[in-house]
């Protein structure tokens, strides 16, 4: 879980996408550490390209309602792999393992910043669902974004 847990961290400072919020940084950390999601992540051989947590409905689920639902969290791709089709791959994999599940809705929150990452949802079919848009900590306002597997 370190290596996962150094990319996450690697990718997103990459981006300044901490800058607003350094102290999710542990919490980008720990994200499946405590047994609770399951990590999935891309490889080449022996070194990690990304990663992408499946997180199942619970009652510490952040925008995931109900038991058919599941939230994508902690997407995140080396920066010295991406354009190689390492994010669309994982994000097809998580959409899969929620297929597995009987998951009907599979959400997810990104900042408007994300635009890489966004594009890659909605190539997978992923749409904006405004409604459930949040705002964990004041100056951090999260977009998201759903994909209806079944109805």
């Amino acid at each position: 879980m370190n290596a996962v847990s150094e990319l996450r961290v690697m990718a997103y400072t990459a981006d300044g996408l901490l800058d607003a919020n350094p102290a999710y940084v542990e919490a980008l950390r720990l994200l499946g550490a405590d047994g609770r999601g399951e990590v999935l992540v891309a490889a080449d051989e022996d070194r990690l390209l990304g990663t992408i947590m499946f997180d199942p409905w619970s009652p510490e689920s952040e925008i995931a309602r109900n038991a058919d639902e599941a939230e994508l969290r902690a997407f995140a791709v080396s920066p010295g792999a991406r354009g190689r089709g390492v994010g669309r791959d994982l994000v097809n994999a998580l959409v899969d393992r929620a297929r597995e599940e009987g998951i009907a809705r599979l959400l997810l929150s990104t900042l408007p910043e994300m635009v890489a990452a966004q594009y890659v949802y909605r190539a997978r079919g992923f749409q904006r669902v405004p409604e459930r848009d949040w705002s964990p900590m004041p100056g951090v306002d999260l977009l998201a974004y759903e994909l209806v597997i079944k109805d």
